[in-house]
């Protein structure tokens, strides 16, 4: 991979679709429910976002540091943490991305296996031919029914005068911290995907120009659609009528559209499609950054090189997704994730201003955000996990169960001093990994990828800097071996000159 196909468009489209789901409109009063008042319900949003547009930055700084694809996964191998990185990958890959994927489509109920097969489908192709078209496509969808439902409000504050909900915005409010923070948690769950980008960066257009600029335009957009939306919903629904609600999109709909009301729902749909396409892109870029950094079987990392698509990736995660559809009480699976998110997020700050610190090497091109913007969102995330693991141990007890899972079959398979130090095992686990990889490197007509330092713009620094100090070493060699050459020429030639001469009798 790593073809540069997608553009400053295409990550706009990729980051607002990612981030803004059906939620904010079928459960926008989930906040409301924590706090029970307008006035605090927008501070929480206005503070939410303020936290996401931090941690993105952040991420544009690793982004742009280390070029690969897989995100957090890449940034903590890039640390040489390699156990802990593993941990968080087994979460990711086989619950937290199929969990989200599989809870995102089942709004779709008995359409769902269709649905997945067919973004399947677009997403075998290059992002630049059609996933990312689908996907500019499904965030104007996203535009025009935000747009629709913040004009009517608006319409109706301005001109029928429906302001009696703003009388005392702030009556009924919340002081306990336990509820202001779960409405933090809402918030933040509501912004949550800014970092899309990080996970297929290798298929990015430019990334020093083209990540801050998509952070900026696109988290912008979405803060204000957010608060905009909210006190259109405000104008015209009271607290206890969003608070009951299953849908406020259509309860507004209902109120304020007439006959139009039936769009809303169609629209909800498209904005839909395009969550769990970007949800696809993401989760299939970190199986496939997993599998190229030896993580998982090689042929997870098989790319089909004329369309750039990590296809058995893309496949694996649809399947895990469709097993994860036939369980119950996913909501509970959604704490978890939530907790496992915050948490990698932590390590990642960590590694990041352990990079700093130590002074790794990182791309040329890389741009440095101040040293306080990763120091400040480290106190968030750490903030957010500690307060998760006081208040709902069970969440953290289970999730922090898997990641030491994942550390036990990091030590037994992958750790060289256990089972990777049996020449048997090691042969035979080569061997049929080969043979795996080349069956389906022929059904997903591929070739395997495992990071090739020509692909790898980071590696190239990273190979380059290698060579250089191979080359002084070299000359150092050469220069004692010429002294040494010269020495003995020098001695051969003392010989010679004062070699005895025979003389005649």
């Amino acid at each position: 991979m790593g073809h540069n196909n997608m553009g400053l468009l295409g990550a706009i489209s990729y980051i607002i679709g990612n981030v803004v789901g059906a939620g904010i409109f079928i459960t926008p009063g989930d906040i409301l429910n924590k706090v029970d008042s307008i006035g605090l319900s927008i501070i929480i949003w206005i503070v939410a976002a303020g936290i996401a547009i931090l941690g993105a930055f952040c991420y544009v700084e690793l982004g742009t540091s280390i070029r690969r694809s897989g995100a957090d996964f890449a940034y903590v191998c890039y640390a040489k943490w390699y156990p802990v990185a593993f941990s968080f990958m087994c979460v990711g890959c086989v619950l937290t991305y199929p969990a989200t994927l599989a809870v995102q489509a089942e709004t779709f109920a008995e359409y769902f296996f269709s649905l997945i097969w067919l973004l399947l489908f677009l997403n075998f192709f290059s992002v630049k031919t059609l996933v990312s078209r689908f996907q500019v496509v499904a965030s104007i969808a996203k535009f025009v029914a935000t747009g629709l439902i913040i004009v009517t409000g608006f319409y109706f504050l301005i001109f029928k005068h429906r302001s009696e909900n703003f009388e005392d915005i702030f009556a009924n409010s919340t002081n306990k911290p336990q509820n202001l923070i779960d409405g933090l948690f809402s918030g933040l769950f509501s912004y949550d995907g800014w970092d899309i980008i990080n996970f297929g960066l290798e298929e990015v257009e430019n990334p020093r120009r083209t990540m801050p600029l998509a952070i900026v335009f696109a988290m912008t957009s979405i803060a204000l659609f957010y608060l905009a939306i909210n006190i259109a919903y405000f104008a015209i629904l009271d607290v206890s009528t969003i608070q009951n609600s299953e849908s406020v999109a259509i309860d507004f709909a209902k109120k304020t559209l007439g006959g139009f009301q039936y769009s809303v729902p169609f629209f909800v749909s498209i904005v839909l499609i395009g969550s769990l396409n970007s949800t696809m892109f993401s989760a299939s870029r970190y199986l496939y950054a997993a599998s190229r950094e030896g993580h998982l079987p090689a042929f997870i990392s098989c790319v089909n090189k004329f369309h750039d698509s990590p296809r058995v990736a893309l496949f694996v995660h649809v399947l895990l997704a469709i097993m994860f559809s036939f369980l119950g009480g996913l909501s509970d699976l959604v704490q978890y994730i939530s907790f496992a998110q915050w948490s990698q997020r932590m390590v990642t700050m960590v590694a990041l201003l352990y990079m700093r610190f130590t002074h790794k090497p990182v791309h040329p091109d890389a741009i440095r955000t101040p040293i306080f913007l990763p120091i400040f969102f480290f106190i968030c995330c750490t903030t957010l996990t500690v307060v998760t693991i006081i208040e709902t141990p069970k969440t953290a007890l289970v999730t922090g169960s898997l990641l030491i899972a994942g550390l036990i079959i990091f030590t037994i398979f992958k750790w060289e001093k256990t089972l990777n130090s049996i020449p048997s095992y090691k042969k035979f686990s080569n061997k049929l990994n080969v043979k795996i990889a080349f069956v389906f490197q022929i059904v997903f007509d591929g070739l395997i990828d495992q990071g090739s330092v020509e692909d790898d713009p980071m590696a190239k620094v990273l190979e380059d800097a290698k060579r250089e100090k191979e080359k002084r070493k070299l000359g150092f060699v050469n220069q004692a071996l010429d002294a040494v050459s010269i020495a003995e020429s020098s001695s051969k030639i003392s010989t010679i000159s004062y070699r005895p001469q025979r003389t005649k009798l």
